[in-house]
């Protein structure tokens, strides 16, 4: 849905109403970007441009101005941050806002003026008549999580922007080194386009060259070469860790994390459910649980309960060990390469 809209609003086909909310802000504010970018000229926007924030204006003012004919040019644009009053949550201020007045304008919005709401919530008061009719009217662009397939469309499309090429297994490489968050994921694709400025084509091998590592990331590797049995590997990835003077309980945190996730993504393929359904369930991104699959296989429900236990004595052992934090996590690793 929200590449379809964002394709209809390169095309110049505008909803006079839009509204944009969720969690991954970096889709909310791209498709305000394309939209102050495709709506108005540079010359418009000191005229034609104006963002309130609803936590601090009353939405009477905002629609007093989104019903006053442009200066110059065809549109006006309106932004409104922060509708507080869509949402179930209660406003900071006790700002009282003319919420019949906007109920007239979004049943007959002016066709000169683009009106944008937009806010970070993870969900909207479906109870409230406002939010309904809202709904019902405006062009809605959710900034939720991408799926696996619209994540390696978002990157193919992002490149072509960026006038490259990227090879499919450079995008499956991408992926499991940045994770599914499109902030970071555009920073990167920025600096891997920038470095085949004259070949146009990212492979695999410029990923992996030039691909900064999260520490999740790292955490990541490190029991992809346990997985392996590839211990010397995963005690450098270990090192590196320590001299980027990581902690060793967060280290184990973020280990006991990953192990968890293994275990459970196990146990619910083995009682049938599909990968979108373990998904949801432990509430984690898609992608991760197709990498947790992977790992999986590499060990037995037994390997892993040992596992989990091993965690725990570890993890009690840094909290009272005191200067003995290396070696605990240390022997961890090493009891952690003879388990299966």
């Amino acid at each position: 849905m929200t590449m379809k809209a964002w394709k209809k609003i390169e095309q110049k086909q505008f909803s006079p109403l839009y509204l944009l909310y969720g969690t991954e802000d970096f889709i909310i504010n791209e498709t305000k970007q394309k939209i102050v970018a495709n709506v108005l000229t540079e010359e418009e926007m000191d005229f034609n441009l104006s963002v309130y924030d609803l936590e601090e204006t009353p939405v009477e003012q905002a629609i007093e101005d989104a019903e006053t004919f442009p200066f110059t040019g065809e549109k006006k644009l309106i932004i409104l941050h922060n509708p507080v009053f869509l949402t179930a949550e209660k406003p900071k201020d006790k700002l009282e806002h003319n919420l019949k007045k906007l109920e007239a304008y979004i049943q007959e919005p002016a066709s000169y003026s683009i009106v944008v709401f937009a806010g970070s919530y993870e969900k909207l008061d479906e109870r409230k008549k406002i939010t309904k009719l809202l709904k019902k009217n405006a062009e809605i662009i959710e900034g939720k999580k991408l799926s696996e397939p619209e994540l390696k469309v978002w990157i193919r499309e992002q490149a072509a922007v960026n006038k490259v090429q990227i090879d499919e297994m450079a995008i499956e490489l991408l992926l499991t080194l940045v994770g599914s968050d499109l902030m970071k994921l555009h920073t990167e694709l920025e600096k891997l386009s920038l470095y085949v400025s004259e070949s146009k084509r990212i492979d695999e091998e410029i990923v992996e060259k030039l691909t900064s590592r999260s520490f999740e990331q790292n955490i990541f590797d490190l029991v992809d070469k346990v997985v392996q049995r590839k211990m010397d590997e995963a005690f450098r990835i270990y090192y590196d860790l320590r001299k980027q003077n990581e902690e060793p309980i967060k280290i184990l945190a973020l280990l006991s994390s990953q192990f968890r996730l293994i275990y459970q993504v196990k146990e619910l393929l083995k009682r049938g459910y599909g990968q979108q359904q373990i998904a949801g369930m432990v509430k984690v991104h898609p992608f991760r649980v197709k990498l947790a699959s992977g790992q999986s296989r590499s060990f037995t429900e037994k390997g892993l309960g040992e596992i989990i236990n091993l965690l725990a004595k570890t993890d009690e052992q840094l909290k009272t060990g005191g200067a003995g934090r290396d070696v605990a996590l240390e022997m961890f690793l090493f009891k952690l390469g003879s388990l299966n």
